[in-house]
Order: structure tokens, then C-alpha cells, then sequence
């Protein structure tokens, strides 16, 4: 891992944390929130305000997150919102830390020039020891104060001034006078600067969960409520939804993103280079069979590449020679390819389409595509760090290298180029062959439910 965090690629982007004002803040934070405290001067916050120094130091990286749920937060700047989430065991998480972090900004920023604010992601759920209880999990919401309850004494102070304002006697009222002063203290004039967070909430039904080996839920569609296991299903036991799949069920996982346009096919979606996109994830494939040959790929090239591709021509996995008779569609230089969701290279061939769970839906295929190194390491990065563990020197050299040359420099161009959705520029032809057919063979009328069915993404 030091290879990943010497780049950047682990842990990167946190918010230094070392002046003594600063260490003290957090220090009141954490001990508000946990009882405890740490003793170290110099440490790195993520956009929740954890630190995996404090967590080696506490030896518990779960110390703002108890049981894996509720996740706790410490904010010592609104810089933080640009940081990464560590540990992370909800996909929605660090998306509504973010904005609660935006849609607050100007009170955040002035309530940590003083302090530190520190709040939950609240629901009704409060351990995950049994599956079921993650499908209790439908409204988070956000609790957030100063350590000193700032933002309470001031809705307080608030309330006080109103009844001042609305009873006559309040002029004769020596207590209540007194302890508008004593509130005004500690608040400043909530008249002219209103000190007051936006009471959220976040309705979620769609999500990732790292609990029980990672499983993704999927219940706001208009199809069958669905939930996928990364593992086996079987020992999640009975859910709480109309199916029950894991990642051996290629076909049903293809037809379920089929149904409910989740996906699309790379060689069909606008706006982006699909032949250069296909051209890389063939890289990665040759480099994942060529991992143990012992050769050095830091800083290899496309023509190293091609070299290793022609040396290792007969160890190349279904996947390339799917998506190489792909490419050769896309570009006009080959028949059409039948590739459906029995085939090793199918979900390698997708992307989300553009719709809200469009981050959800490029995790799930990141994970069922994990040859495509880069796609894993954007869309889900505690995935990319698992495998990484696994993957030979040679492997390890030039996917850190080929991460920190082409993607660090620019990663809103890489998203955009990978994941992007522009805009279509006109209807499709009613007569056009590849709307109505597409390299994945033609499109039948459904003659209902089918066993085990063989999907395409435009069909089949």
C-alpha cells in the first residue's frame, strides 16, 4: 500500500490537521461524541473528520462509526468537503456529508472559525447483526452542533427574543432579560448573524453497504425490488425483497439492469471515445495475464503492451477476445460480435446510463468487471484496495503508475470521458440497423418471465 499512498492513491486529498488550536478543537469534538481523546500534534482528517493515525492510535479505524452505522462526523473546516470518506461502509454516505457541508457552508464557516461542529447521520437503525435490518434503513438525517451548542443556544436565544418582542410585560421580566444576555454571549447577535443548520433528510432507497461481504439494494425502481450480494447469497438467508441475487446469477443481474435502464452499452453511448475506452480496458486484461511472468511494467507503454499481448497470445482470457471483436465492430472493421450476459467480457461492454443512481449502478459494474483496474479504482475504491492486496509486484508497479500518469492529472476529464452524458443531437432513425439490432444480436419480442434468461443490452 505504500506504493498507492506515496502517489496519492491512498489517502490522498485528507485535510492536514496540526496547530494546537486546531488538535485541541477536535480533541473537545471527540471527546463529545466518544469520550475520548487523542494525544497526537499532527494528524490527517477525511471529509468526516476521521483520521487513520487517531484510529491506529485508538487501534479502532470504526472509532467515529460504531458498529459500521450512524457514522459520526467532526468538521474543523469546510474544507473538508473535498476529501474522501475512509472506512467506508455506506455508498451515500460522503455524497450527504458533502452536501449538508454545501448547503451549510456560510453558518459552517463561521461556527468553526470558534469551534468544531460536530453531528450523526441518524437512523432508526443501530446495528446491522442481522441482514434484515439493513432494509429498515429508508430516512437518514443529519444532527449537528458546536461542541459548546452554539447552534442549540441560539435556536434558544431565538425563541426568547420572540417572546420578548411579542409579550408587553417582557420589559418587566428580569430573568428572562438575563438569560437573553447570558445566551447572547455565547451566540453573538442571532438578529443580524442567524446562527441555524438546516434541519436534512435524505430518503434512501437505493444504496451499497459494505456489511456481509457487500451487498447492493435496490428498492426504489419500477421493477422487482432487488438486492445483489458480492458473496454468496445463501448466507444472507431470507430478505425482505421480491429477489435475491448474487454475482453468480450473470443472466438475472443482466436482465435486471436491462429492465429498469440502468445500463447501456459503451459502443452506443454519446459523447464519449468508446474505441479508446475499449482499447484500455484491453490493456488491463493483457496486464492481469501477463501479472506473473516477472516483467517490469512500470511505465509501459501501448506497444509494450502489444508485445506482452503477442507473447502471452494463448493465456488472453475470454474477456479480451470479447472485447477486441468488440472494438473491431466499433470501428467498422469487423462483423458483429454476439456477446451476451453468459459472456465473461458482457458487463465489461457497459456503463450506467444517466439517471440518479447512475454512481451505484458504475459500482455494481466495477465490481463485476474488476480486470478494468481504473474503472475500479474510481467507482470503488474499497474494492480496488482489496484486490490490490492480491495482485502481483509487476501488476501493483504499473496500475499505480499508469493511475497517478493518466488519471490523477486531470480526474473531473477522466470521469467525464469514462462516465460522462452529453445530450443527445437528434432521434435515432427508425430505420437505423444498429438501433434496432446492435452487436449483440437481434431484439425479440418478450414472450414473459424466462428461466434463467441470456441478456444483451439491447435484448436478446
Amino acid at each position: 500500500m505504500k506504493r498507492l499512498i506515496d502517489r496519492g492513491l491512498m489517502f490522498g486529498n485528507l485535510i492536514h490537521v496540526s496547530s494546537p488550536a486546531l488538535v485541541e478543537r477536535y480533541n473537545r469534538a471527540l471527546a463529545h461524541l466518544t469520550g475520548k481523546r487523542t494525544g497526537l500534534t499532527d494528524f490527517h482528517i477525511d471529509i468526516s473528520g476521521y483520521s487513520p493515525e487517531v484510529g491506529d492510535e485508538l487501534s479502532d479505524p470504526l472509532y467515529l462509526n460504531p458498529n459500521g452505522v450512524n457514522r459520526q462526523f467532526i468538521l474543523l473546516s469546510t474544507a473538508q468537503k473535498t476529501a474522501p470518506l475512509l472506512n467506508v461502509k455506506f455508498s451515500m454516505s460522503r455524497s450527504i456529508l458533502r452536501r449538508f457541508i454545501e448547503e451549510n457552508e456560510a453558518q459552517l464557516f463561521a461556527l468553526t472559525a470558534r469551534d468544531a461542529v460536530a453531528g450523526e447521520l441518524l437512523n432508526s437503525v443501530y446495528s446491522v447483526s442481522d441482514p434484515k435490518a439493513l432494509f429498515d434503513i429508508r430516512t437518514l438525517r443529519i444532527e449537528a452542533d458546536t461542541t459548546a451548542g452554539t447552534v442549540k443556544d441560539a435556536e434558544e436565544l431565538g425563541q426568547k427574543i420572540d417572546r420578548f418582542m411579542a409579550d408587553d410585560d417582557a420589559w418587566f421580566d428580569d430573568v428572562l432579560i438575563a438569560e437573553m444576555i447570558g445566551l447572547a454571549k455565547k451566540t453573538g447577535d442571532v438578529t443580524r448573524n442567524p446562527v441555524r443548520l438546516q434541519q436534512m433528510e435524505f430518503a434512501q432507497d437505493n444504496f451499497w453497504t459494505a456489511h456481509f461481504g457487500g451487498l447492493y439494494i435496490f428498492r426504489g425502481l419500477v421493477h422487482p425490488a432487488t438486492a445483489i450480494a458480492v458473496g454468496d447469497k445463501m448466507k444472507l438467508g431470507e430478505l425482505p425483497v421480491e429477489s435475491l441475487l448474487d454475482f453468480a446469477d450473470r443472466n438475472q443481474i443482466a436482465r435486471f439492469l436491462d429492465d429498469n435502464d440502468l445500463v447501456e452499452p459503451i459502443v452506443k453511448a454519446r459523447g464519449i471515445d468508446a474505441g479508446a475506452i475499449l482499447r484500455q480496458k484491453l490493456d488491463f486484461i493483457i496486464v492481469d495475464a501477463a501479472q506473473d511472468t516477472g516483467i517490469d511494467l512500470t511505465g509501459a507503454t501501448r506497444r509494450d503492451i502489444r508485445a506482452l499481448a503477442r507473447a502471452h497470445a494463448d493465456a488472453l482470457p475470454p474477456e479480451f477476445h470479447g472485447l477486441q471483436a468488440l472494438l473491431r465492430w466499433a470501428e467498422e472493421e469487423g462483423p458483429w460480435p454476439r456477446i451476451t450476459s453468459d459472456h465473461p467480457a458482457y458487463f465489461y461492454s457497459l456503463r450506467a446510463a444517466d439517471h440518479p443512481d447512475r454512481d451505484l449502478v458504475n459500482m455494481l459494474l466495477a465490481e463485476l468487471a474488476p480486470k478494468d483496474v481504473r474503472q475500479l479504482f474510481i467507482c470503488h475504491k474499497e474494492a480496488f484496495y482489496r484486490a490490490y492486496q492480491g495482485w502481483s509486484e509487476a501488476k501493483k508497479s504499473y496500475v499505480a503508475d499508469f493511475l497517478d500518469r493518466e488519471y490523477l492529472v486531470d480526474k473531473a476529464g477522466a470521469r467525464a470521458a469514462l462516465f460522462g452524458h452529453d445530450a443527445p443531437m437528434r432521434e435515432p432513425d427508425k430505420d437505423d440497423m444498429i438501433g434496432r439490432v446492435g452487436p449483440w444480436g437481434a431484439v425479440r419480442p418478450s414472450r414473459g418471465p424466462v428461466k434463467n434468461p441470456v441478456k444483451g443490452p439491447w435484448g436478446g
